[in-house]
């Protein structure tokens, strides 16, 4: 077993207010960690050798440690052309050989400038802390982050359970979100890195504007719709498209063809860097920001209000051009 660093902490992560789903199970949280430094074998053996479970190779790109105390991590390179021809490479011949010789080179390339990723099984909120004897492992081992290069544009997901799919549910979630996304980046310390390639944009002003509107109320059907008009790509600091396949896959296909959607009864909130070389970092910082969405998203009336104050910036000519918002928001807290 692999002795943690002095950056492992036992702490617990802070409850939100409503932990359980309407089924009264404890709601699940899963995690996904980019990052470079490791390869592919060692990370499947640091996560078998730190968690349990038997180590399953499915390409040069993909392994999977299967039936670990928590359940089934995936490690791959985060790249679906790879991993694709990863799985499809057979066959003898000169043009063969040559297409593998062109993966290899691809791969020796991207392995310097696209992130290896963890993407954990979903975890109960009271065991979600568990996972930091996994980071500091990594760590140990050379796991490089956001922070060691100025090309590293990699993230921490977190994929919070929502505790029920009623549309004004997951409404409130997206309004709460949008009110903070300014406070979020601010205080998350975003790296450059991130900020100027697209995979965290923000929902656009006309999008946030509607959303917030006290009068609107609208069914599934018409949230999905919404949402698919204004933002039909995953590249979004809050994913909904998982949540919303999850409801009606259908509907999400019909606009988004893209295999890397999956579906699941989760939001994916894609925003904070993953600085897993920093010796004192973990979940908590990450996910005590996410709980500002939580507990203002469980707080109608409370939400209403920043809703109300937040359209009226919007509706002034310049909006927050000047960027004082996050500041005011932050009074709210």
């Amino acid at each position: 077993m692999n002795e943690p660093d002095a950056g492992y902490a036992k702490t617990p992560l802070r409850r939100p207010s409503r932990v359980n789903t309407v089924t009264n199970g404890e709601r699940r949280v899963g995690v996904e960690l980019e990052f470079t430094g490791l390869g592919i074998e060692q990370i499947a053996a640091l996560v078998q050798s730190t968690v349990g479970g038997d180590i399953r190779p499915h390409s040069a790109y993909e392994y999977s440690v299967k039936d670990s105390r928590f359940g089934d991590f995936a490690v791959e390179l985060d790249y679906a052309y790879l991993k694709e021809r990863g799985r499809t490479a057979a066959g003898d011949g000169f043009w063969n050989e040559v297409e593998r010789l062109s993966d290899d080179l691809l791969g020796a390339v991207a392995k310097h400038v696209v992130p290896l990723e963890i993407v954990c099984p979903p975890i109960v909120i009271s065991e979600l802390h568990l996972l930091h004897e996994l980071i500091a492992v990594l760590r140990k081992h050379g796991a490089r982050g956001t922070g060691m290069s100025a090309i590293y544009a990699f993230g921490l997901h977190l994929n919070p359970e929502v505790p029920d799919t009623q549309p004004g549910t997951i409404l409130g979630y997206m309004r709460a979100f949008s009110v903070a996304f300014d406070w979020l980046r601010r205080i998350s310390e975003i790296d450059l890195s991130r900020r100027v390639f697209p995979y965290i944009q923000a929902y656009d002003r006309a999008y946030v504007r509607k959303i917030c509107d006290p009068d609107y109320a609208p069914n599934q059907t018409q949230l999905i719709d919404d949402y698919l008009a204004a933002n039909a790509s995953r590249n979004r600091a809050l994913d909904m498209l998982p949540l919303f396949a999850y409801l009606d896959q259908p509907r999400v296909e019909a606009v988004i063809r893209d295999t890397l959607v999956k579906a699941r009864p989760t939001l994916h909130y894609r925003l904070p860097n993953c600085e897993i070389e920093r010796p004192d970092w973990d979940l908590h910082d990450a996910w005590n920001h996410w709980l500002v969405v939580e507990q203002l998203a469980a707080d109608s009336e409370h939400l209403t209000a920043v809703c109300q104050d937040y359209c009226q910036v919007l509706d002034t000519p310049l909006g927050d051009w000047f960027g004082h918002w996050a500041d005011r928001f932050e009074q709210y807290l």
